[in-house]
């Protein structure tokens, strides 16, 4: 017993020690937490290690708290934004459990993080700087990415704290013909990424990666842990599209793994404007969503910084005008014979050749679209994570995206008229991505999972803009160039909502309240742009795993309190699908 006691206070003093005092505004709470902490961790003996606590004056807390955070615009000092009092990494399931007790009943605000790609940052930043703000921690899974594949029955175990380059070496290294179909960012984490949806270069012949998930296994805010079996059907739904950290901590998810052909093709065609980039983009939009499901055609459009003299206009005459140059960066799983067959059919203006195609393994394509050197393929995959360049050639940078859903395609003039945003002193370091949609994605109806962007929708656009200053005019200029040009397309684009992908999360289309409740209808204006009418279930399911709102940021899906209820059941005109809902 007195060597249990002496254990106990040896934690409890270091706990003090790694997180100090959790600053003015937990002061009063800051000793019974770390009690807690310290007797939670003293339970989990064999399994406490030193290392994974740091707080904000801790020496490795700045390197840890950046080391996955890729924009920039987020973690500068002139942000203003709200940075973590501490940081947990855990090394197993029940030190997260550890964690969300103490934190919960001594409340302090727990997000969680993947990968650290979140364009607005909410897994590790805070918007909230009132006086009265309350102090958050972030559990960081990065040493969660353990990764079993089976070969038998074509599953794998994947750990949330896992990147995408990481799932995809480890699914080559057991398999020549098995794939998954998710994201082009090796460094992107799988937690965030397939609880949004997940959209990648397989999506049209495989279905998006929340598609593809056959199990999950949580720590819900009761500090169980939960797989699909436990936690019922409506938590499980809501955890494949419905955004990361609204319902739970996901420790790991089981996904099904997809056939892929021994030898895959890809191209990337490039044409500037005075080579009829904008005639061959409009003729893009009739064919990308219908051509072969195992072709996908996505295409990126840039005005890259040139000199006068290094536009040609495709004749041998230069142009001293800025250009655009549309990027067709393609894969099809399969030889290069039939997908020029398939081209001369459906898109011959683009004009595409055996020489502008390359066969190569399934594997290898992805470090193609990765931008990866092609050699030592598995082993780039991983070693460019460990290094912590961020990926794809992925610097890092000051950032804002955006996005939007295409259901008829835009007129020329409408095209035009996006080129003139790219012609001016910031278009040069924006980019649109169109990427198409069809295919297997159109299997799953509206309703299936909390992804709702199904039929109907030709293709998605992402909106992007980098630069590399801190300054908050500078930040505040190419904000504004992505707000205009969004804002120019809203004729072009998909309304009544005007429809967005979770996980190109972007803070303008309305956030939560930070302190008291948040309503329906506040929350309804991010949220129905994300989630259609799944918005409702998701809003149910929360209340009924999550009352409290343990689980929270500036656009996590808010529970439904009892106040709120004669506002939930005036949006439903339905009685009977009113008491459906209050039934949660």
């Amino acid at each position: 017993m007195e060597s249990q006691i002496i254990h106990r206070k040896f934690i409890i003093l270091y706990v003090l020690a790694a997180l100090s005092i959790w600053g003015a505004a937990a002061s009063s709470s800051s000793e019974d937490f770390l009690e807690c902490l310290g007797f939670e961790l003293q339970k989990l003996d064999k399994l406490y290690s030193s290392d994974i606590f740091y707080s904000s004056n801790n020496a490795s807390f700045t390197s840890i708290l950046q080391s996955s955070a890729f924009n920039l615009r987020l973690g500068s000092s002139s942000s203003g934004l709200q940075k973590p009092v501490a940081i947990i990494t855990p090394l197993h399931e029940s030190q997260i459990q550890a964690s969300v007790y103490c934190f919960k009943n001594h409340n302090i605000q727990l997000r969680v993080r993947s990968g650290g790609h979140d364009f607005e940052g909410l897994s590790y930043v805070s918007y909230d700087n009132s006086s009265n703000s309350f102090p958050f921690a972030v559990v960081d899974m990065r040493n969660l990415r353990s990764i079993s594949i089976d070969t038998e029955t074509n599953t794998a175990w994947v750990q949330t704290g896992a990147t995408l380059g990481l799932l995809y070496a480890t699914i080559a290294q057991n398999s020549k013909t098995l794939g998954f179909p998710a994201g082009t960012c090796p460094s992107v984490g799988v937690g965030g990424h397939f609880s949004g949806g997940g959209y990648g270069m397989m999506s049209r012949a495989h279905g998006l990666a929340s598609d593809n998930i056959i199990d999950v296994v949580l720590v819900d805010a009761d500090a169980r842990i939960l797989d699909r079996e436990s936690m019922g059907e409506d938590h499980f739904w809501a955890t494949r599209g419905g955004g990361g950290a609204s319902f739970g901590i996901i420790v790991a998810f089981k996904i099904k793994l997809v056939n892929v052909p021994e030898i895959v093709t890809v191209f990337n065609v490039s044409r500037t404007l005075e080579q009829n980039a904008t005639q061959l983009i409009h003729k893009w939009q009739y064919i990308a969503d219908k051509v072969d499901e195992n072709l996908s055609l996505r295409l990126f459009m840039t005005s890259p910084k040139v000199s006068d003299d290094d536009i040609n206009d495709g004749g041998g005459k230069k142009n001293k005008k800025r250009t655009v140059v549309a990027h067709f960066t393609s894969l099809f799983l399969g030889g290069v014979d039939h997908l020029l067959t398939i081209m001369k059919e459906t898109f011959p203006e683009l004009g595409v050749t055996n020489e502008d195609c390359t066969e190569m393994s399934w594997i290898e394509a992805m470090i193609f679209f990765a931008q990866l050197p092609l050699n030592n393929t598995t082993s780039q995959l991983i070693d460019d994570l460990s290094s912590g360049t961020g990926g794809s050639g992925l610097s890092k940078t000051y950032f804002k995206g955006k996005s939007d859903y295409v259901r008829v395609p835009i007129p020329e003039d409408g095209l035009t008229g996006i080129w003139e945003y790219f012609k001016n002193e910031d278009g040069w370091l924006g980019e649109v991505q169109f990427s198409p949609y069809g295919g297997r994605i159109n299997d799953l109806s509206e309703t299936q999972t909390p992804f709702p962007h199904r039929a109907g929708n030709i293709y998605m656009i992402e909106y992007g803009i980098h630069w590399d200053e801190a300054r908050i005019s500078e930040s505040q200029k190419h904000i504004n160039w992505i707000r205009r040009l969004h804002n120019y397309m809203a004729p072009y684009v998909s309304n009544s909502p005007r429809a967005q992908y979770i996980n190109y999360r972007d803070l303008d289309v309305g956030k939560n309240n930070l302190h008291g409740y948040t309503s329906y209808n506040q929350a309804s204006s991010w949220g129905f742009k994300y989630f259609k009418m799944n918005f409702d279930r998701l809003v149910r399911v929360k209340t009924k795993v999550d009352p409290t709102n343990f689980f929270r940021n500036e656009q996590s899906i808010p529970p439904l309190p009892s106040l709120q209820i004669n506002t939930f059941r005036d949006h439903h005109n339905n009685m009977k699908e009113f008491v459906q809902y209050a039934n949660v």
